[in-house]
């Protein structure tokens, strides 16, 4: 690759580290180009990217942002995920590949500012995803509104039941 050709590739990267909300470090040594392509569909349909880079490479365009953390963890074969809009997706994506394939390594991973371990990728990846998340903050959001209509529905029940007594007995006082 020809220097020119690096320093493209740099600054894509460093576009993209830099608007991640997070970053996930592996090992893919052992797997096949077929695997590899499984796992990048995965995690581009979680909404995220999934990439082989040199290790060099990827400490310069770490460089200023969050994911300058992760120098230390590359060492050997490296491909990172990023997650450009969902980072508990893009964990599930890799946790669930990870059983099926146990030659894939999750090393480490940013989220944030904080650096993950891979214990804390796994529990990143049991989170509920973020629509499941939003539906649920959507129903609490909803129930005072639900709720209020149901006793304003009640109230006015009772008040034609009242009403309607009111008529009836003063059709029998007639």
């Amino acid at each position: 690759m020809k220097r020119e050709e690096k320093a493209v590739l740099i600054d894509q990267l460093h576009d993209e580290l830099g608007k991640s909300q997070a970053v996930f470090v592996t090992d893919y040594t052992g797997l096949n180009v077929e695997k590899i392509t499984q796992l990048r569909k995965s995690i581009k349909d979680a909404g995220g990217s999934y990439r082989v880079v040199k290790n060099t490479l990827l400490s310069r365009a770490a460089h200023d942002t969050p994911a300058s953390k992760l120098d230390e963890f590359l060492a050997g074969p490296t491909a990172i995920a990023i997650a450009l809009k969902d980072p508990v997706a893009i964990a599930k994506a890799l946790v669930n590949f990870a059983k099926d394939n146990e030659q894939l390594e999750i090393q480490s991973g940013v989220l944030g500012i904080q650096v993950l371990k891979p214990e804390d990728v796994q529990s990143l990846a049991k989170m509920p995803g973020r629509e499941e998340l939003l539906a649920k903050m959507l129903g609490s959001i909803n129930a005072p509104v639900s709720n209020f209509v149901g006793v304003f529905a009640a109230m006015l029940r009772q008040l034609l039941y009242v009403l309607s007594a009111i008529e009836k007995q003063k059709r029998q006082g007639e």
